[in-house]
């Protein structure tokens, strides 16, 4: 009896469990010559980064709330149109362009590939029509036949693409393309950093047409027979997106410079090299939530609010004034930080002469917790004329008239 006890304990113990779960055998594979040669499995390959590099930017301020690798050099693929854009904008405002001029596609505009609208040699269209092809489709023939229009070449076009960068002290940007293509062989990309792109996307929102465009989530072209969607998703992935641009390509990724406004606050967004469009409007949105959700737009003054400081007018026919603020100003502010807004009157305590209508009479310094974070102009709301020399005579031997 006992020897049977014995052995089925041995038994017993020798069975592996149900549960356990067995040790992966190694692997065994041919390396071409002799036995086969065992290896271990190899640990999964390491999740994809979600972009190469992104920042956030108040648009008012140019304040950057959150950034990485801000300045990282990178080709911005069709994002470069952003700056044909600008381009355009500038001869629309100074009036050496209309949107109802007739732009004439060239040869060489009908034979560039990528996202295009199909032009055809000959075939012509309006500036404005063209500017929602290049902005809506991403029309690559259309930003070639543009420059060609504006500069007289692709060439003489680049060139001012590049000293408008330079003037807005884009120090990371080198266009050589108007369209963001892939370089040919021989030949150098166009390079910029998510810094540059945020600085051109703020200069760009000083053109409300330039929203117009963006916005628009398609648009007819050729009297219909073709409808243009935007490649930008996120505007109608995420409320209150109104603009920019996306571009791709697959040595640079997925990229797009976005803004978006939320109760009189507008942040932009650029993300570069992201794995995949999805993900790259993933991290587009994360962001805008993110910094909507931390700040608060702090309005600080006024434009022509009076500004409670006189100053005397020596010579005036008024003996002393109050200026008021030349312009709005308004900061973000963390919705977690607790602090006070100090402002600081620079003014002199005289002023001779006549005062023009909005001469500068001095600045209003506007501090948070003691640093500085902005200036405002101090200006005359009114023009004051010299008084007659009796009663400046008078002012000038210190008596109040």
């Amino acid at each position: 009896m006992k020897q049977w006890i014995i052995v089925v304990l041995i038994a017993l113990f020798c069975v592996p469990f149900a549960d356990a779960k067995p040790a992966k055998p190694a692997k065994k594979v041919q390396t071409g010559q002799g036995t086969p040669k065992t290896v271990q499995a190899k640990a999964p390959a390491a999740k994809a980064e979600p972009c190469k590099a992104y920042i956030v930017v108040e648009a008012l301020t140019g304040k950057v709330v959150e950034g990485e690798n801000i300045h990282e050099k990178r080709p911005p693929a069709s994002v470069t149109k952003l700056m044909v854009a600008l381009v355009v904008l500038e001869k629309l405002a100074s009036g050496q362009v209309k949107l109802t001029d007739q732009i004439t596609t060239s040869k060489e505009a009908s034979k560039i590939g990528g996202s295009q609208v199909y032009l055809e040699e000959g075939e012509a269209f309006s500036l404005g029509d063209m500017m929602k092809a290049i902005l809506v489709a991403s029309g690559n023939d259309a930003a070639y036949a543009v420059a060609e229009h504006i500069a007289g070449s692709k060439d003489e076009f680049v060139k001012l693409m590049n000293e408008k960068a330079k003037a807005l002290n884009m120090v990371d940007t080198e266009f050589r393309s108007v369209h963001g293509l892939p370089p040919s062989k021989g030949q150098e990309p166009d390079l910029t950093s998510a810094s540059d792109l945020a600085i051109l996307a703020r200069e760009l929102l000083k053109y409300p047409q330039l929203l117009q465009w963006t916005s628009l989530k398609s648009e007819p072209f050729r009297d219909g027979k073709f409808i243009m969607n935007n490649h930008n998703k996120l505007l109608t992935k995420m409320g209150g997106v109104d603009g920019l641009k996306t571009g791709y390509y697959g040595e640079t990724g997925f990229n797009v410079v976005a803004t978006a406004v939320r109760n009189d606050m507008r942040f932009i967004v650029v993300v570069l090299g992201s794995p995949s469009a999805n993900i790259r409007d993933s991290v587009a949105i994360e962001k805008f939530k993110k910094a909507f959700s931390r700040y608060k737009m702090l309005n600080v003054v006024k434009r022509g609010e009076v500004i409670d400081k006189n100053v005397i007018l020596v010579d005036g026919k008024y003996p002393r004034m109050k200026g008021v603020a030349g312009a709005n100003f308004a900061y973000p502010i963390p919705n977690d930080k607790k602090g006070t807004v100090q402002k600081e009157i620079v003014m002199p305590a005289k002023i001779s002469g006549e005062i023009r209508e909005g001469q500068r009479l001095g600045e209003l310094i506007v501090k948070f917790d003691n640093e500085v974070i902005g200036k405002v102009d101090i200006v005359s709301p009114v023009y004051v004329p010299k008084a007659n020399l009796f009663t400046r005579f008078i002012r000038r031997l210190g008596l109040n008239i």
